[in-house]
């Protein structure tokens, strides 16, 4: 270990990020270190508001495609997969680090939340992984591979405030559970 941060190799491994949005991302700091252990990655931007920073990002690092992926959109997250099976012919990990609420499901009264604003968080934030691990598995047949999702502590517990992401988190966990 160095400062605290433990070295891994991941050279000949190629991955899919989803959930950078800019610098500040978890997402991105989680490229980074893969970037650094030698990975070869894809990374996904939402709309064509974020592509700029996406790639901007991605012209940073070692080896780096970028791809559109609304994952509210089976066919996106379909041609997704087909371009990375072009590409790399496989994939070796997949970090899911997608969370969205609209903000007007955020903060207030938990009984104000809206049935839309609901089942929007619910989609984008822990359905997703669904077809997204739906189109991994075959990429990953025969040489095993990872999936990985970042949850939050609200999944066990309330934060005022964070109002349906914690069920979108809880929800996220148990995906998790019957993925493995």
């Amino acid at each position: 270990m160095t400062g605290g941060v433990q070295r891994f190799e991941l050279r000949d491994k190629v991955g899919l990020v989803l959930g950078v949005a800019n610098e500040r991302s978890i997402a991105w700091a989680i490229a980074r270190r893969l970037d650094e252990a030698g990975a070869g990655l894809a990374l996904t931007y939402q709309s064509e508001r974020v592509k700029p920073a996406v790639e901007s990002l991605a012209a940073g690092l070692r080896e780096s495609v970028v791809h559109p992926c609304d994952v509210t959109e089976d066919r996106q997250i379909e041609a997704l997969f087909t371009r990375l099976e072009e590409q790399w012919g496989r994939l070796d990990f997949l970090v899911h680090s997608i969370a969205f609420a609209p903000a007007a499901e955020l903060g207030g009264e938990f009984v104000k939340t809206s049935r839309a604003g609901f089942r929007e968080a619910l989609e984008v934030s822990a359905y997703s992984l669904i077809p997204l691990a739906r189109g991994a598995a075959p990429l990953m047949r025969g040489r095993g591979g990872s999936l990985v999702a970042l949850t939050f502590q609200a999944s066990e517990r309330v934060f005022p405030g964070y109002n349906a992401m914690g069920t979108a988190k809880a929800a996220l966990e148990q995906i998790v559970r019957h993925l493995a």
